[in-house]
């Protein structure tokens, strides 16, 4: 028996993402501190990820984090607005393979964009 699989018009499989989104252990264990409401925007951005890539201009304050060494990506948007605000920052890990991977979740006050990278 053949297993059935939806394909989209472009050939590939509607199901699966484009994008493979991963958390560093760090952001793993910020994630679980988060409170519930955080959580699920959380999950959303990480979905806009996975099916459209590293640029995400519809989150807010969403924006490149410069300073950094040549050919390091690293991005960031936050999830909400007013205080305190949650900040997620993504660094793209390899562009053809399309990985990226969550470097950091949680507070704005909390965050060093400095050490990120």
């Amino acid at each position: 028996m053949r297993e059935i699989v939806s394909v989209g018009g472009n050939g590939k499989n509607c199901d699966v993402p484009p994008w493979q989104v991963k958390y560093t252990g760090k952001a793993t264990k910020q994630k679980k501190v988060l409170p519930p409401e955080f959580s699920n925007a959380l999950l959303a951005l990480v979905k806009d990820l996975q099916w459209g890539g590293p640029v995400q201009k519809s989150w807010p304050h969403y924006g490149m984090i410069k300073g950094q060494k040549k050919n390091i990506d690293i991005r960031h948007c936050h999830l909400n607005k007013g205080y305190p605000t949650y900040v997620v920052a993504w660094k793209v890990v390899d562009k053809a393979k399309k990985i990226m991977e969550i470097i950091h979740v949680g507070t704005h006050e909390k965050t060093n964009y400095r050490r990120m990278g």
